[in-house]
């Protein structure tokens, strides 16, 4: 047990002998460069010299500063050195420098929080160069130095260097925080009642228009018939239309995108949207709009839904092996086969399994509660968060089944429209009698996308 600790106090013994003889070398070292230094230096230099000179009593100041001087070949103080090696980093490229200025540039977006902007420029610097946000810090770095050495900035102190280049990156930072514009959480778009907010990129887009918007006529002899209408009127015509239709009016021209996103329009469909099953019973609708700072356009797009307007197709494939007369030949048999979930408002959901025989086109029509075939089941569905829980699923034909079924699936918005894909996450076939699930495989099981149907809008 004593051998251990011998060898262990002879090791750190060993070490401090090394570490005062390496403390000896360099302190002789810096005494034969030191009048070398004071007679080319300025007057002023000898006390730099003496303040920069770490004090006794602080062993990692002193391992810090002589680390330094051992790898420079003529070695000097820390304050001429600083002095002599101030010198402006080598120049980027031109691609480089674009690059740093789309980033710089996301920065700002992302300070605005534009983060919709902000993430566009970031992937566009990226794709720029892949090195950008080490650049960019690089830069960064090179202005608050700069900005610490001017003689604007407080004069630092040369025994406390650490200490004055943090007080110059807090002036820096304070100054940078004084010069962001806080834009205003929403801003009003709504002429008509002064009720219609947006937020995100398009706010800052409307922000900067001007408050006099009209409908300007391509010609200008025949005029624009619709700049005579009131805006009351023309957001009463609005409200018809369905949100495909309300957006390409949108696009027009800008008084038709400010007219568009008037709140009296939206509320109505987010309204008639987000109740049971959408969402919970306890959730409450006037909470869950302030989460969007009561931009209901915002509402509509943003917050998880199943669409009632089309139905979700899964199409599948499994392959499987054939017999034939000729054993030297495999035969293999590609079968399809397409799952069909059709929601409606009510809390009811259409389950059908067909196969390839029946196309979607001849399915879809008949795809309604009083349809009676083979592979049909009718349940339960709610909307938890992006969970879709689908309960009780059974057949209307045969009330006396000893099985349902019930699912799991993720909602998803990929890559185009919006809450347009459900994802299998659980299969399971429930007992009626005693309600044991058994999980089903998902081995062929394909995601559900989105067809809209114009019969169901």
């Amino acid at each position: 047990m004593s051998v251990p600790s011998t060898a262990g106090s002879e090791e750190l013994e060993e070490l401090a002998r090394f570490r005062q003889q390496w403390l000896e070398e360099v302190r002789g070292k810096k005494k034969a460069s030191l009048p070398q230094d004071i007679t080319t230096s300025t007057p002023a230099a000898p006390s730099s010299i003496q303040v920069a000179h770490p004090p006794p009593h602080s062993p990692p100041a002193h391992q810090s500063s002589h680390r330094r001087l051992s790898y420079g070949a003529p070695s000097s103080p820390p304050a001429l050195k600083k002095a002599s090696t101030s010198v402006a980093p080598a120049p980027f490229g031109p691609a480089l420098q674009r690059a740093v200025e789309v980033y710089k540039k996301a920065v700002q977006h992302e300070q605005r929080a534009e983060l919709d902007d902000a993430l566009r420029l970031y992937r566009t610097a990226f794709r720029m160069d892949n090195n950008v946000d080490r650049a960019y810090h690089m830069v960064e770095e090179e202005m608050l130095r700069r900005t610490a050495a001017s003689p604007s900035a407080a004069p630092p102190k040369t025994h406390h260097r650490k200490t004055s280049s943090t007080a110059g990156s807090i002036e820096v930072l304070a100054q940078g925080v004084q010069n962001i514009e806080l834009d205003a959480s929403h801003v009003p778009v709504a002429h008509v009642r002064g009720e219609g907010f947006v937020t995100g990129t398009l706010a800052g887009l409307i922000s900067s228009w001007p408050g006099n918007l009209t409908f300007e006529a391509e010609d200008e002899q025949e005029g624009a018939p619709i700049e005579h209408l009131p805006d009351e009127l023309l957001v009463m015509v609005l409200r018809l239309l369905d949100h495909t239709a309300l957006e390409r009016f949108g696009r027009v021209n800008r008084k038709a995108r400010v007219v568009s996103l008037d709140a009296s329009i939206w509320r109505p469909k987010v309204q008639r949207l987000l109740k049971p099953p959408q969402i919970s019973d306890e959730e409450v609708f006037e909470a869950l709009v302030l989460r969007y700072m009561t931009d209901y356009r915002r509402v509509y797009i943003e917050h998880p839904r199943v669409r009632y307007d089309g139905v979700y197709i899964a199409v599948c494939h499994y392959i499987r092996n054939g017999l034939g007369e000729n054993v030297w030949v495999n035969h293999s048999h590609l079968i399809t086969y397409y799952r069909y979930l059709r929601f409606l408002p009510d809390g009811q959901v259409l389950s059908l399994l067909a196969n390839e025989e029946l196309a979607p086109a001849q399915v879809i029509p008949l795809l309604k509660p009083t349809l009676r075939t083979k592979g049909f089941f009718i349940g339960t569905w709610y909307l938890d968060g992006t969970e879709v829980h689908i309960d009780d699923l059974l057949d209307p034909g045969s009330p006396e089944t000893r099985y349902s079924f019930q699912m799991i699936l993720d909602l998803h918005s990929r890559p185009l429209g919006r809450w347009n894909r459900l994802n299998f996450r659980e299969y399971n076939s429930v007992h009626t009698g005693n309600g044991e699930a058994m999980p089903l495989a998902l081995k062929n099981e394909r995601p559900f996308w989105f067809s809209k149907v114009r019969s169901y809008a």
